[in-house]
């Protein structure tokens, strides 16, 4: 069978352009077969036979089986996030059906970053302070402070959404 590994980057805060990515690459013909570290597996498809949808969440072999009953095919993961695949012709496909279930997505994602974020800063500054180790506080202090941006673009997603959801009601 025919495969296509391509390998791409893409931020935490950029997981719906990801997303648009691997829909945009089902439409032409090429549907997710595979995850790995920036790695991306592809097999042949009809063009626009497949959405993809993806979502951080904790393993939850309750909520896999559920997704299988709703047709959805479990493609891999990738640390918490999650990829999922099912054919257009079954109809709509969204993880999120609503505007708190996506902020409530966006607050896991955050607690995720939050945690990764204050870790990597204390680590960083114990070792700031330890000459035998001082490097490696730079490198902890930089993913940190990465990590606090990140926080920073997940949180005004969830504000937009918020926004939103105060306009709706």
């Amino acid at each position: 069978m025919e495969r296509k590994t391509i390998r791409k980057w893409f931020w935490v805060w950029e997981f719906e352009k990801e997303e648009a990515w691997l829909n945009a690459m089902a439409q032409s013909g090429w549907v997710l077969d595979g995850v790995g570290f920036c790695k991306y597996h592809f097999v042949p498809c009809e063009p626009g036979e497949y959405t993809v949808r993806l979502e951080m969440r904790d393993h939850d072999e309750g909520y896999l089986a559920f997704m299988r009953e709703t047709g959805a095919e479990y493609v891999g993961r990738m640390a918490k996030w999650i990829y999922f695949r099912k054919k257009a012709a079954e109809g709509p496909f969204d993880i999120f059906s609503d505007i708190d279930s996506r902020i409530t997505h966006l607050n896991q994602i955050g607690k995720m970053l939050t945690a990764a974020g204050v870790a990597n800063l204390a680590i960083g500054v114990g070792n700031s302070l330890n000459p035998s180790v001082a490097g490696l506080g730079s490198i902890n202090l930089l993913l940190g402070t990465l990590l606090m941006y990140a926080l920073g673009r997940i949180h005004g997603k969830k504000e937009k959404l918020e926004r939103d959801r105060v306009l709706m009601e």
